[in-house]
């Protein structure tokens, strides 16, 4: 028998119960289609220690997959480039895409129970908006996040959340963003 969960409780019903209304009455909406919403979350790990051994890239993407609770594909070198030792078609990270509940759960774990997990957290920046309503934030250390056993980790490693919204703009996507509870830094006034 499933577990039946609260919908109110969960970031997603939130979201669909207050912030989405909240948000049409902030940039007068004369629809709701026309409220940002976050489309896909895309979590991407680069392992450039890879061309040593191929089994760190392993090691990478079953940690991604103990966070995000998705298997991750792993990525190929496209071309082959002699300096940094890398050969062509060789596999040199992960990424993996995240929609619907699998998304919400994932931003919520990152926002409530991840972020403030980080030393000296001051906030997210400000400036890693696209230009397009996209923001990208780079996560200095996987141990942040509970599901991750630190004495199992081999090497301290970082990687990419990208945040793809609906929005035309980054003033709409930081609106968003900020509704849902993504902590950013304050801006110093001069």
């Amino acid at each position: 028998m499933k577990k039946q969960i609260n919908k109110e409780a969960t970031l997603k019903g939130q979201f669909e119960k207050m912030i989405a209304d909240s948000l049409m009455e902030i940039h007068h909406y004369k629809s709701v289609m026309q409220i940002p919403k976050l489309e896909k979350i895309v979590i991407n790990a680069g392992v450039g220690d890879a061309t040593k051994d191929a089994k760190l890239v392993d090691s990478m993407a079953n940690e991604i997959e103990l966070i995000t609770g998705q298997k991750p594909i792993k990525t190929r070198s496209k071309k082959a480039i002699a300096t940094f030792k890398l050969r062509e078609n060789q596999e040199i990270g992960v990424k993996v895409t995240l929609r619907g509940d699998k998304m919400w759960n994932f931003v919520s774990n990152l926002i409530n129970v991840a972020i403030p997990r980080v030393r000296d957290f001051k906030g997210v920046p400000t400036a890693s908006f696209d230009g397009h309503g996209n923001y990208t934030l780079g996560i200095k250390e996987q141990i942040i996040f509970t599901e991750i056993n630190y004495d199992s980790v081999k090497k301290i490693r970082g990687f990419d959340v990208t945040f793809v919204t609906s929005s035309k703009n980054d003033e709409e996507a930081r609106e968003l963003l900020k509704a849902i509870g993504m902590p950013f830094a304050k801006q110093r006034t001069k």
